[in-house]
């Protein structure tokens, strides 16, 4: 089974041409990992801090309807944290958040399973930087980093992480117990900014990453896997937006590793360049697919066939 830990949150997309009714989808870029998994057949248990209200019970069913396993869902007191999305002309998305005091950052450390016996976990986004509760999932995580295979995607979101230096900091430690690494280039720009991506994720991979992905958009993806670094590009997509693209790529990518018997510590290490070749081409495929729908929502597997 793979874990997913992080928040959950309500993506409130609001039409351009039209902000009296804003439409709630279940969103948080963890849990559209979960639903990812999901979807394609994985076995997945979601970790996240749940609201009991309206918002977290839409949330809950969600994940339900998914095929996510709940049995690690904390059941929180605080109010569903909140993303108004605003999607322009060519599909791109901006966001706002409201999450001040609710649900997803305020963990502790007896709210998360001891040795819970997942093959993998993925982390990243708000849940793994803010405060206070992202130091509880950073020491969780290390602990597990042992014997699990951590996934991580930054998912940088800027107006909420502080002073950037600070956020360098934080990255460089899960950086030291992530075995695979999925970033965008706009994220790595944000942090590093003027730092080419190939000498990072080539320093990553010197240090120990046995698998770095740096997502570019429309102009695919550059991967370190093998020994060896190479291109992959992107599949083609029919855009509506790029809500939960990412997510759904990181998502496809651990379904693809799980099932090839890749994706567990040791078999991580007997990962080739033409394995991760596919690994990231498939990935690209459900991403495609996510980007042609309103909102995040990842394919089923019935959807590839």
């Amino acid at each position: 089974m793979i874990g997913v830990v992080g928040e959950a949150l309500i993506d409130l997309e609001v039409a351009q041409n039209d902000a009296r009714h804003p439409v709630a989808h279940p969103g948080g870029s963890p849990m559209n990992v979960a639903v990812t998994l999901g979807r394609l057949g994985t076995e997945v248990a979601f970790l996240g801090r749940v609201s009991g209200d309206a918002f977290g019970k839409l949330l809950r069913t969600h994940l339900a309807e998914s095929d996510v396993n709940l049995r690690w869902i904390v059941d929180a007191r605080e109010p569903t944290s909140l993303a108004i999305v605003s999607v322009d002309p060519g599909g791109s998305a901006s966001y706002a958040f409201h999450v001040e005091g609710t649900a997803d950052w305020q963990w502790s450390a007896a709210e998360l399973p001891h040795n819970p016996g997942l093959d993998a976990v993925h982390a990243g986004s708000l849940a793994l930087a803010a405060d206070p509760g992202g130091i509880v999932v950073e020491r969780w995580l290390a602990g597990l980093s042992t014997s699990t295979t951590i996934s991580l995607d930054p998912n940088v979101r800027p107006a909420l992480l502080g002073a950037r230096t600070d956020y360098q900091e934080r990255l460089e430690r899960w950086l030291k117990f992530a075995a695979i690494v999925k970033i965008s280039d706009e994220d790595l720009g944000w942090v590093w900014p003027g730092v080419e991506s190939e000498e990072l994720a080539a320093h990553w991979i010197a240090k120990g990453r046995k698998l770095v992905v740096v997502t570019r958009g429309s102009e695919g993806s550059l991967v370190w896997a093998g020994g060896e670094a190479f291109a992959v590009p992107a599949a083609e997509a029919d855009l509506v937006d790029t809500v939960g693209a990412g997510d759904s790529f990181s998502g496809a990518l651990l379904d693809w590793l799980g099932r090839n018997d890749r994706l567990r510590p040791g078999d991580l290490d007997r990962l080739t360049a033409e394995e991760a070749r596919e690994a990231v081409a498939f990935a690209s495929t459900v991403a495609a697919i996510t980007c042609s729908r309103a909102g995040a929502n990842p394919p089923r597997r019935n959807e590839l066939d």
